[in-house]
């Protein structure tokens, strides 16, 4: 009988706050993300430049270790890229300080991830596994369809941009396309929801899951658009990620806010 009572007790707001309402956004949401990330790193300035001195420190540190098996420094070029959201919890914590009316303050950003550190970790673990699968896949692309050996650096750039060899190419595009967009479908919201608001890490990426299933388009350019940042920054030699990895991440921090809400959109 008290089950029965209890099953009928409405929501309390504690109980509610256990889960998120997936808003729907516009197409063109992305580009509002990007500049308010813009608009946060002018107000953050040196906070978020020393973010972005780190971001460019690890693309110098993957390109010495890495340089000369290019095959992996493309897989942790683009394992880089998808890991951001665990790099900038710090950029977060810098836009929710704007967000509030605080001065940003960098020293109190460098720990913020202490708060949720358990489920932190489990989260990077699974990005961790799945990015080193992507990489021996990738291997195995370059075993299966390379009986001659590796090619040399200029030749796998000249197949990629001249389609030279289709069948490695689509393969080769085929994997690292499938494995980037699960890293990023279970990582769109997931380590802000787990710095802000605590959540474990499987609902944050079952929560960052269906914001890509609502907005399907919208997470497509949004995507592309963190591409598009981080690319700048990877083809300027690493310099430019100090300016486009705070943009991103301060970006992300608003596409997390108009994303989840407490109520429909």
């Amino acid at each position: 009988m008290n089950d029965k009572l209890d099953s009928l007790t409405p929501a309390t707001p504690e109980l509610l706050q256990r889960f998120a309402v997936v808003n729907k956004v516009g197409l063109l949401a992305p580009f509002t993300w990007v500049r308010k990330g813009a608009r946060d790193l002018l107000k953050c300035q040196f906070s978020s430049m020393f973010y972005g001195v780190a971001f460019a420190l690890m693309g110098w540190t993957i390109a010495f270790f890495y340089g000369a098996a290019y095959w992996l420094t493309i897989t942790a070029a683009g394992a880089f890229m998808l890991v951001g959201p665990l790099l900038a919890i710090g950029l977060y914590a810098l836009s929710r300080q704007v967000e509030r009316g605080e001065e940003p303050h960098l020293p109190p950003t460098l720990t913020c991830w202490r708060g949720n550190m358990a489920n932190l970790s489990i989260f990077a673990l699974v990005v961790g596994v799945v990015s080193m699968i992507w990489a021996r896949a990738s291997m195995v692309v370059f075993a299966v369809l390379y009986d001659t050996g590796l090619p040399t650096a200029n030749d796998f750039v000249n197949e990629l941009l001249a389609f030279e060899n289709i069948k490695f190419v689509v393969s080769y595009l085929t994997v690292g396309a499938l494995f980037a967009s699960f890293i990023f479908a279970i990582s769109v919201v997931a380590v802000p929801l787990m710095f802000d608001q605590g959540k474990d890490a499987i609902s944050a990426m079952l929560i960052s899951l269906s914001v890509v299933a609502r907005n399907p388009m919208a997470m497509f350019i949004w995507a592309a658009l963190l591409v598009a940042l981080i690319g700048i920054g990877f083809a300027t030699g690493f310099l430019a990620l100090v300016y486009t990895a705070p943009i991103a991440g301060h970006a992300t921090w608003h596409a997390y806010r108009e994303l989840i809400g407490a109520k429909e959109s």
